[in-house]
């Protein structure tokens, strides 16, 4: 199936299909290292979720600052995961299968919209995508269905700057290690 656009905010976005998700679609782990996540393919990797007392309009604006700090101006793709319960943004889209065959959306969109397209997802009350990576691949964040955290693997100045950053909660990881963060607990 080709691509379709879908309208919204007076302008049309490109919904993605699975060509667009190939180069991590079969190459993550099954296990809890992060590279059940994200495809062995980076420099560096690490988890993230809000720092006590820190809300999650506040870290999810760190969280995309410091991406888009860390990526030349192009296109990012958004993935919103089907779960039944929370906002796909474009509910007649096509989804695309991902992981364990989890239904999304996938869109082509910036940063902008990371952070205003949806309210409310499986890990609070943000608005981040469950899956985000610009067009480029330099990266890729991704929250599986789940867990309480979000996963990112990247070049290692962009994870030390999430590191570095005290909204971001950043905690390194490498690509053979338990992915669960200190203090959180899996389902």
């Amino acid at each position: 199936m080709g691509s379709m656009d879908v309208n919204r905010d007076g302008r049309s976005w490109r919904i993605g299909t699975a060509g667009d998700v190939a180069w991590i679609a079969g190459r993550t782990t099954h296990g809890h290292s992060v590279t059940t996540a994200i495809p062995p393919v980076f420099d560096a990797y690490a988890t993230f979720h809000p720092p006590d007392g820190i809300g999650f309009a506040a870290h999810e604006r760190a969280v995309v600052a410091e991406l888009a700090a860390h990526t030349p101006d192009q296109p990012w793709w958004l993935g919103y995961l089907e779960t039944g319960l929370h906002d796909v943004v474009f509910p007649l889209a096509p989804r695309l299968r991902l992981y364990w065959d989890w239904p999304y959306v996938l869109v082509e969109a910036g940063p902008e919209q990371a952070l205003g397209w949806r309210t409310g997802h499986m890990r609070g009350d943000g608005s981040l995508p469950d899956l985000i990576f610009p067009a480029d691949h330099s990266w890729l964040v991704s929250a599986l269905w789940d867990d309480l955290w979000t996963d990112v693997g990247g070049a290692a100045d962009l994870i030390t700057a999430l590191q570095r950053n005290p909204l971001v909660n950043a905690r390194p990881v490498g690509p053979d290690e338990d992915a669960l963060p200190p203090g959180l607990v899996r389902d």
